[in-house]
């Protein structure tokens, strides 16, 4: 009798720094069952990778979410993280950091990006020499002179479907070439985990168009909104607070804990936090009601909840790690919440 051969395809982040890239490579299995746990642990050559020596290169591959490929037949995506040759995480496995055990934080991601037209060395859309119209049609358009790239992102976006990720939603940004999708889940991990899915799904759909995936924070200097990735989140106290107070505690927990956080918000997050384009500056903290200008958005959906629901910290890169953001962002709110 036959055997059915699977494509599992192992996902993880490189060493490279100051902003980690996706890798992958194909492992052939029989028989498999689909499941998580019936995914062996790999390795690979880290010395290639930034992670390793070449006189000790191997790195190891711990499978830790898994999802239909919907390109491949017989195809699986699976999420890794790197660890070292003893089993303890490798240094720039920023999952491992994530302290949720009981995966009472959620997060939602609004992830930004930029489609880069490779033959020029510019987004999708803008002209050779010079610049498009200027910013204010294209931010949620329609029609062929402002939402530009939409085949390559609605292909990408049945793609995550069809993969089973949480996506909530796609919009074209402010920028021309300029997108954003959505993702949320319960559970930090999970949450790191979707997005970092989404995006290989993404820069693989881009493989096909001939086009890059530029998630550079601001890929175009001068008056253009810049790439962010919008952290909602929310733990049971947030959710359940029903008290303006607790918000405020929680919000004023991050005033001092700025440095800490914009570490790990981004690769040149200063050329986006400026205090321009709906930011904040990078070396201040505000929150408010609705102010997409602040730090951090207290949505006017948790006011009329009761003071009961989530909170947006705005910060955060387009290139930023989530796993990073999200062990940052629960790290601060526990120390919030000890004494509430």
């Amino acid at each position: 009798m036959s055997s059915t051969k699977a494509k599992l395809e192992y996902i993880w982040l490189d060493g490279y720094k100051p902003t980690q890239s996706l890798r992958a490579k194909t492992k052939i299995v029989k028989d498999f069952s689909g499941k998580l746990e019936d995914c062996p642990m790999w390795s690979f050559d880290g010395s290639s990778t930034m992670q390793a020596e070449g006189g000790s290169s191997d790195c190891l591959l711990k499978p830790v979410a898994i999802y239909k490929d919907p390109a491949r037949k017989n195809g699986w995506l699976v999420m890794t993280e790197v660890m070292n040759p003893d089993g303890t995480p490798h240094e720039s496995n920023g999952r491992a950091t994530i302290q949720d055990d009981d995966d009472d934080f959620w997060f939602g991601f609004e992830q930004e990006y930029t489609i880069w037209d490779i033959s020029i060395n510019r987004p999708i859309g803008f002209p050779a020499e010079g610049y498009p119209g200027p910013q204010g049609p294209y931010y949620c358009s329609v029609g062929a002179t402002n939402a530009i790239g939409r085949d390559l992102v609605e292909e990408h976006l049945d793609e995550c479907l069809e993969a089973g990720l949480n996506v909530e939603g796609i919009n074209a940004e402010v920028m021309m070439g300029q997108w954003e999708f959505q993702c949320f889940s319960k559970g930090a991990q999970s949450a790191g985990d979707e997005i970092w899915i989404a995006r290989y799904l993404l820069e693989r759909c881009g493989e096909r168009y001939g086009y890059k995936i530029n998630w550079h924070c601001k890929p175009m200097k001068g008056d253009w909104n810049g790439s962010g990735m919008h952290a909602n989140f929310s733990n049971s106290i947030l959710r359940n607070a029903g008290d303006k107070a607790v918000y405020e505690k929680i919000c004023e927990a991050f005033a001092p804990t700025v440095n800490d956080h914009i570490a790990v918000y981004g690769a040149d997050n200063d050329q986006r936090l400026t205090g321009f384009h709906e930011t904040q500056r990078i070396d201040e903290f505000s929150y408010g009601v609705s102010d997409r200008g602040a730090s951090i958005r207290i949505p006017i959906a948790t006011v009329e909840s009761g003071w009961k629901g989530w909170l947006e910290d705005r910060r955060p890169a387009s290139n930023a790690d989530p796993y990073k953001v999200a062990a940052v962002i629960i790290k601060t709110v526990k120390e919030a919440c000890k004494n509430l």
